[in-house]
């Protein structure tokens, strides 16, 4: 089976990936985010404390700061109270988090989403899809780095990686004007 592979594109500032990206600074999530309380929305709940899961069933829905996860079924897995892992399966299963302050919101969604809480990473497997300011890629399975702002991105078969680059916006006023 060929598997074609991308590894390493910083996506915290995806309207800057073909030029200025491989410079910019590390992309970080709102810090606030990982200290908020994680608030879940289910039809129905399945909670085994000898294991450390929960199981929530039917239109179900995460919220913890600008964090939000909606899944048809999504199972959380916790250590000491903590939680440490939330497996999302959906048709599709949605993300989506404002990463830095002033930014547009990182959108994905997938079959499955897996969201490692204390690495804040974001796997998405099965017809992955990653956007953030009008960029975006698709994958088999795509696994986001939040807090280093990096992308590793697979498809199967004979299947590509896919992406769109918009150009960075021009923020800059014309000042070479005389105003005149």
């Amino acid at each position: 089976m060929p598997r074609n592979h991308l590894t390493g594109i910083g996506f915290g500032a995806a309207a800057l990936w073909a030029s200025a990206l491989i410079l910019a600074p590390i992309a970080l999530a709102l810090p606030e985010d990982a200290d908020q309380p994680i608030h879940i929305r289910a039809d129905n709940a399945e909670i085994d404390q000898q294991q450390g899961l929960a199981i929530y069933r039917g239109e179900v829905r995460v919220e913890q700061g600008t964090l939000r996860v909606t899944a048809d079924e999504m199972t959380v897995e916790y250590v000491d109270q903590k939680v440490v892992r939330i497996i999302a399966k959906g048709n599709p299963a949605h993300y989506r988090q404002q990463i830095e302050a002033g930014q547009a919101e990182v959108t994905a969604h997938s079959s499955v989403i897996i969201y490692f809480t204390q690495e804040e990473r974001l796997d998405l497997l099965g017809d992955a899809f990653l956007t953030q300011q009008g960029s975006e890629i698709t994958g088999d399975l795509i696994t986001y780095d939040i807090v280093a702002g990096k992308v590793d991105a697979t498809a199967e078969n004979d299947e590509r990686i896919k992406m769109i680059l918009q150009p960075a916006a021009d923020n800059t006023t014309n000042n070479d004007s005389d105003g005149g």
